[in-house]
């Protein structure tokens, strides 16, 4: 299948709103180059782990940030665009002070072949946590260090693990998943926080996402890591909206020990009133991808539905944090 990669270019600040547009109209392919992370990274700890970084990344360390999104060249791919350019114009003509940057965007065809290839210039592996290494299907890793090795090829779906929410998320699943727990993963993507999760100790695991691409990436990851098909199922839908997908979910039988949803704020906010549906009385909800400036709103959303902080973790800007059903 041919796709069409949809350029977009924002400030840091903007990340959140544009991904939070692209992943509202349904597309779950896309990458985020900040430069801002890039240069975090090599001067953290994790550089000596990264072997090779693609020249063009290292140009121009003071260039706009770019989002590409990707729609499959075909019908349902023009109406996602369509709902995407109506919120980007929105967006663009609420934003007075210009913090989101031109928000200009631009359209190109893509094959899929060359899609998968451009990952591969920069897509190494690397440590998470205390206990996974994650690492593209194509590398090797040698180190016997008992880290658990957690295979992914993104496909044409976002997660790889590399940038701050996910890693914030999967430093949480290390915490938060008990030995034998049922898990539900909302907007599952490529699948790296399911295969995670099973991984962690996790018996059962469900991927939740809006883009039927994106599971059959997430599909294929799980059966790469070697996953029995007993041990997950993948389910099409928009909790906000699904209501025969939330009764599915919610039954007795169904409900998770650690729900996680590795979105952003807008989405989250959308959500917040039915993930105690889908979880036991004493589960977690793991929630990352918020913006600094939108901590306090989310926290307090999620409070209103009757959750309760247990902790966050803030890195490069972005937040995520654990919850409780508060039971008193």
């Amino acid at each position: 299948m041919d796709w069409i990669e949809i350029t977009v270019e924002t400030t840091t600040r903007g990340v959140e709103p544009v991904t939070g547009l692209i992943l509202m109209a349904g597309i779950a392919g896309l990458t985020v180059d900040d430069p801002k992370d890039v240069m975090d990274y090599l001067a953290g700890p994790q550089a000596a782990r990264w072997d090779y970084v693609d020249d063009s990344l290292l140009l121009n360390p003071g260039r706009a940030v770019t989002i590409r999104a990707y729609v499959a060249d075909n019908d349902q791919g023009c109406r996602q665009w369509d709902d995407l350019r109506e919120g980007l114009l929105s967006l663009r003509e609420s934003d007075a002070e210009g913090l989101f940057g031109s928000l200009i965007w631009r359209r190109q065809n893509v094959r899929e072949e060359d899609w998968a290839n451009n990952w591969k210039a920069y897509f190494k592996p690397f440590i998470v946590g205390d206990k996974l290494v994650i690492k593209p299907t194509w590398e090797n890793w040698d180190e016997k260090d008992g880290r658990l090795v957690l295979e992914i090829d993104p496909g044409s779906s976002f997660g790889t693990g590399q940038h701050h929410t996910t890693r914030i998320c999967l430093e949480l699943m290390e915490k938060y998943i008990p030995p034998g727990a049922r898990i539900a993963d909302i907007g599952c993507g490529s699948g790296i926080l399911m295969v995670a999760g099973l991984l962690l100790g996790a018996c059962f695991a469900v991927g939740i996402d809006v883009d039927e691409n994106a599971l059959a990436t997430a599909e294929s990851n799980l059966k790469q890591n070697g996953v029995d098909p007993s041990r997950y199922t993948l389910c099409a839908g928009d909790l906000r909206t699904d209501t025969e997908l939330r009764r599915k979910l919610g039954g007795t039988q169904s409900r998770a020990d650690v729900v996680v949803a590795n979105i952003v704020a807008d989405v989250i906010l959308g959500m917040a009133p039915y993930f105690s549906d889908l979880m036991k009385p004493e589960g977690r909800l793991l929630v990352s991808g918020i913006i600094d400036e939108r901590l306090e709103e989310v926290t307090e959303a999620l409070m209103r539905a009757g959750f309760a902080p247990l902790e966050a973790k803030q890195d490069g800007g972005w937040n995520g944090m654990a919850f409780a059903l508060d039971l008193s």
